[in-house]
């Protein structure tokens, strides 16, 4: 049963983030593509992340999380942010900060900075509860990258 869902979940198409924190336990980061909206009143994200993963008990400690969601141009830095033990995951991109004070990558097609509300622990996952404190937008054009296939995908925004 786990091959033949982790073979039906690759056909399902995801939105390729970063997901970043700060705080006491320090700057992290990490890709990830187990994010959707829960509800608009208040905005509030759902975030699976391994407790296996070291990103996790950071997310824990600092109780915050941006969700960067990341554009064509991105493919590199998902990679940065998906290796172990990369240090330079944070350079050269522009980064800056919002309301949380989490990482807010400066080119993200879309960015919600969030404070993790609550967290359910299912199977090897905690699922975190985001409530988005601010929202960041590109401007102009932009093309999504979606994880599927278990391969990367460039998705255009219609005209």
């Amino acid at each position: 049963m786990r091959d033949l869902f982790h073979e039906g979940m690759s056909r399902l198409g995801a939105a390729v983030t970063v997901l970043t924190t700060d705080g006491p336990a320090g700057r992290h980061g990490m890709t990830a593509s187990a994010v959707c909206s829960v509800t608009d009143s208040p905005p509030t994200l759902l975030v699976c992340v391994n407790r296996g993963n070291r990103s996790h008990d950071m997310f824990v400690k600092n109780g915050t999380l941006c969700v960067n969601v990341l554009g064509s141009q991105h493919r590199d830095l998902s990679g940065r942010f998906a290796a172990k033990g990369a240090k330079a995951r944070f350079d050269p991109a522009g980064w800056t900060t919002h309301a949380t004070g989490a990482p807010v990558l400066s080119d993200a097609i879309a960015a919600f900075d969030c404070r993790i509300r609550s967290r359910e622990e299912v199977g090897t996952h905690s699922v975190f509860f985001c409530e988005v404190q601010e929202i960041a937008l590109s401007k102009g054009e932009t093309s999504g990258l979606i994880w599927f296939g278990r391969d990367f995908h460039h998705l255009r925004a219609a005209s």
